[in-house]
């Protein structure tokens, strides 16, 4: 076989199976494992793969820019913001990550909610505007356009000085073994203080992204303490219920 053949092998079955083990892959293509390591490593330096210990699992099929995602999966991210409302009390101190659920989370707040926000996003902050009962504090940081989220160390340290009820954490890239990963080092950082910075964490996320990794570590996958998901995702909560997180 030859070696795009055997490319285009490992990606069909990455896309099905969301997972490929070195063991499986010389058996099926009748190759040493050292032969299928330089394929999973090139497969991976074109940034079609993440390498893991044993094989390789896929990326985020999502794009990075915010305005490209922000039409993806726009009915279940509603749904997924809907079940989130439930966590919120009055009083409360939220952290909310920049991505595309929390901020679809921000526009179902009702007028009579009375609560302080902190965020790195843009667009969460101009949602909020308006709000008549919702404190904002915008974290400072250099902005990052594509993502519009600050980031950098300013963004970490003013996060840093915060202790809030809830981090709702919007996902890149989820997986039980990885963790929670994301495709910009700046933005991973910042998104780890957030998990640090706050009692509880929700993860927001669709379930495409379940499964799946990128290059910058978040955070272990049991800093999580709830995922709320839609029902592709619940299809794949096993082993997150497994290592005690609840799956919504």
């Amino acid at each position: 076989m030859l070696k795009e053949e055997r490319f285009d092998y490992i990606l069909r079955k990455l896309q099905t199976d969301h997972k490929v083990l070195h063991t499986e892959l010389s058996n099926d293509l009748q190759v040493s494992e050292d032969t299928v390591r330089r394929d999973l490593e090139a497969l991976a330096q074109n940034g079609l793969l993440i390498k893991v210990r044993g094989g390789a699992i896929p990326h985020s099929p999502h794009p990075y820019a915010f305005n490209e995602r922000i039409g993806i999966h726009e009915d279940d991210k509603k749904a997924i913001a809907a079940k989130a409302l439930s966590f919120l009390r009055d009083g409360q101190t939220i952290i909310m990550d920049g991505g595309t659920s929390t901020y679809a989370l921000t526009k179902l707040f009702p007028p009579s909610l009375q609560l302080t926000v902190v965020t790195p996003s843009i667009p969460i902050a101009m949602q909020l505007m308006e709000h008549p009962g919702v404190d904002v504090i915008l974290t400072g940081g250099r902005l990052f356009k594509s993502s519009q989220v600050t980031a950098g160390i300013d963004t970490i340290r003013m996060i840093e000085k915060m202790r809030a009820d809830i981090c709702f954490m919007g996902v890149c890239s989820l997986h039980p073994e990885v963790g929670v990963t994301g495709p910009d080092m700046d933005e991973a950082a910042v998104k780890n203080v957030m998990v640090q910075s706050a009692n509880r964490v929700v993860a927001l996320v669709t379930g495409d992204k379940m499964g799946t990794a990128e290059p910058y570590k978040v955070c272990h996958i049991t800093a999580m303490d709830t995922i709320i998901t839609d029902e592709a995702g619940l299809s794949l909560a096993l082993p997150y219920r497994q290592l005690g997180i609840n799956v919504i």
